[in-house]
């Protein structure tokens, strides 16, 4: 079946430059599912996106669905005829079904028996009438939370729309959408070609668009030369650029024509701390900043201009005017902030609503300097600097420049807590108790700032719950799942042998007036356990062996650690499946005498037979054998040394019967089971592993 190019553009007012690359993806991803529903086979499909364009090219699309053909069955042999072999009225009613005559029907075995059927051709649509419902559907689904309305129409969109070019080989598809007549014309520049292209088949559409339509649609060959021409430029002055992957993103979003441009500002401005000016140049202008060989901040900048000016002085002169003031707001806030030590705006957190159940920033603020005290003892670090660094480790949030730039939170509060002649401890645990703040961020390097960093996400958490607003379904406003894998991630890298329990119902001495449940702790605690399952299932971790632990609720994290990895490196033992299958043997067993008044220890003078007799004294052995590998937490020897017990095991099972209508011998058999299944609940549940 023959096939064409099929290109679609939809021409809009300048897109968001921080969605442009989802809504592509998404609007790819839909024409291509759209295809599929159709039964319509292309050879590759490609997605271009500019700040006044989204663009779908699909290359060999077929002219036209494939016939489908329809096996019908109507009523069996036996029935469609009489004994006369006239058809019956059954046989009538399924022609005319079928819109046939009888004898164009057919008898074939439906594998239940001969039936009369008819097979109905689908005859395939064309392609071109199918086309403008799929792009529809595909636009209607993009992940847009605002439209907008423009003109005297109901139309919505992310932006008013100004063209649509809709082209199945050479020819025009015709139809309207978003309230625009798809024809075969695109647009140039804005500035530099601001008039119709005729676009003359899809496979010219990146060519023509860029000669001479100074637009360069290809997102990844946009993005490329940016930041080649960053480097390059960067050359001029033996500077190394900077280039953050997220702005790299987003100018890419911005232009069309990108013109890479190098310019300064006054050195005065580098008495400020770094990150000050880079935030002001990256947030406000979109600039990329250069550093020197030794890594220190250089005064200068690079922006990405959308026009190829013929005095490019011109534009840098530009925008030098307009980082200057920038600037110059950032040194007034820094001096002005100096002013006032961070001790002293601690008053001023009490005007900070937190939440609005949960007290003021400065309420908070008391809380995870105690808690975090409390932790570091714990943890081995400073707990004088850690106590100091919990209650000023939100002062900076009613200071000027963080006030300007939100993103400095935390480092202003290090910057300006050495100026006060705080400990250089106190400081670094202040900027480092955000860490993490998301997925694949670094976490805190020093003890104290882990201590803090942990008492603030624990202490937002259980507020929170106490509250009664914990995450539901996929909703987390507040970031709880966030803020429990930042603890967890602490813990675990750097290897802290942390009672997370404890340290929950420490936090909740906090808030006394507001705990309205006695299982709040638990609550908690299996929330953040949860956490776990996810993590370990994306290190191939089975979610047996996730359960299996679960079941025993370790409350320290590497603790729970350990013994996930024992009993992963159990199940690949010989004896794993046979002694897991034993261990459920031996739990329904107790489950179902759950209410037998069970002695404590085993009465050696109730042990009859020898199978019991070599059990027990196996029981008892390994107790002794395994009491210091689990003072050390060495659960995967443990798992191993128990393992040995499998032929004690079976022999009990085969020859010892258990309930056994003498009460003394079988509360002492089941006494016996008991302890059996206690050593092996020193480690996991392993009753609860699927082998087999």
């Amino acid at each position: 079946m023959s096939a064409r190019d099929f290109l679609v553009e939809i021409g809009t007012e300048e897109l968001p430059p921080k969605a442009l690359k989802q809504l592509c993806q998404a609007f790819l991803q839909g024409i291509e599912s759209g295809l599929k529903d159709k039964q319509l086979t292309y050879s590759s499909a490609s997605v271009y996106g500019a700040p006044r364009r989204l663009a779908v090219l699909v290359t060999q699309l077929e002219e036209q669905q494939q016939d489908t053909k329809t096996l019908l069955f109507g009523p069996p042999l036996s029935a469609a005829y009489d004994k006369q072999g006239n058809p019956t009225k059954a046989a009538e009613g399924f022609a005319r079904k079928c819109d046939v005559a009888i004898q164009d029907l057919q008898e074939i075995d439906s594998g239940k028996g001969v039936k009369l059927a008819y097979q109905v051709v689908q005859k395939g649509r064309p392609t071109t009438l199918m086309l403008p419902d799929i792009v529809k559907n595909s636009l209607d689904q993009l992940p847009i939370p605002k439209r907008m309305r423009w003109g005297s129409r109901r139309l919505e969109f992310v932006r008013p729309t100004h063209w649509v070019l809709m082209l199945f080989g050479g020819e025009i598809v015709d139809c309207e959408i978003l309230g625009q007549q798809a024809s075969n014309l695109s647009f140039g520049h804005r500035f530099h070609h601001n008039e119709p292209i005729v676009i003359s088949e899809p496979a010219t559409y990146l060519e023509q668009l860029r000669t001479p339509g100074y637009v360069i649609a290809d997102m990844a060959e946009r993005q490329s030369l940016i930041e080649k021409q960053i480097i390059e430029i960067a050359k001029t002055i033996q500077g190394q650029p900077i280039i953050d992957s997220d702005l790299l993103e987003e100018v890419t979003a911005l232009v069309e024509w990108p013109v890479a441009l190098l310019g300064g500002f006054d050195e005065v401005f580098l008495r400020l701390p770094e990150q000050a000016l880079i935030c002001s140049m990256k947030e406000h202008q979109k600039y990329f900043h250069l550093v020197d060989k030794q890594g220190k901040l250089l005064p200068n900048f690079i922006t990405l201009s959308n026009i190829e000016s013929t005095d490019p002085a011109q534009v840098v002169s530009g925008n030098e005017r307009v980082i200057r003031p920038r600037l110059a707001d950032a040194a007034f806030f820094f001096d002005t902030d100096k002013k006032t030590p961070l001790a002293s705006r601690l008053t001023a957190l009490e005007k900070v609503v937190f939440q609005a159940q949960l007290g003021s920033v400065y309420s908070k603020s008391e809380r995870v300097a105690k808690l975090s005290e409390q932790l570091a003892k714990h943890i081995g670090a400073d707990s004088q600097a850690t106590h100091r660094a919990g209650l000023l480790c939100k002062a900076d949030l009613v200071t000027l420049m963080v006030g300007e730039f939100p993103k400095l939170q935390g480092l202003m509060g290090q910057q300006y807590a050495l100026l006060d002649g705080e400990s250089p401890m106190t400081a670094q645990a202040i900027y480092e108790h955000y860490l993490p703040r998301f997925s694949g961020d670094q976490i805190p390097h020093s003890l104290e700032g882990c201590a803090v960093s942990i008492a603030d996400k624990i202490d937002t958490i259980t507020g929170l719950f106490a509250i009664g607003q914990p995450p539901t379904g996929d909703k987390d406003p507040f970031g709880l799942r966030r803020a429990t894998l930042g603890i967890l991630r602490i813990i675990m890298e750097k290897e802290l042998d942390l009672d997370l329990y404890d340290s929950l119902r420490s936090a909740i001495e906090g808030y006394p007036e507001l705990i309205k449940s006695d299982q709040l702790a638990e609550n908690i605690f299996e929330f953040m356990l949860e956490r776990f399952r996810a993590w370990y299932q994306e290190e191939g971790i089975s979610a047996d062996v996730f359960q299996a632990v679960h079941a025993r609720k370790p409350t320290r994290p590497l603790d729970f650690q350990s013994r996930i990895y024992a009993v992963t490196a159990f199940t690949k033992l010989d004896n794993a499946a046979a002694l897991a299958a034993a261990n459920k043997r031996v739990t329904n067993i107790l489950n179902k005498n759950e209410t037998e008044n069970l002695p404590i220890n085993v009465s050696t003078h109730l042990l009859e037979q020898p199978e019991e007799k070599a059990l027990a004294k196996s029981v008892i052995k390994k107790t002794l054998a395994i009491e210091p590998l689990l003072s050390n937490r060495n659960y995967r020897e443990v798992l191993e040394s128990l393992a040995e017990l499998r032929p004690q095991i079976d022999q009990f099972f085969d020859a010892v019967m258990v309930m056994t209508e003498n009460q003394p011998l079988r509360l002492n058999r089941l006494a016996l089971l008991r302890q059996l299944r206690g050593l092996f609940l020193e480690v996991a549940d392993i009753s609860l592993l699927q082998l087999g």
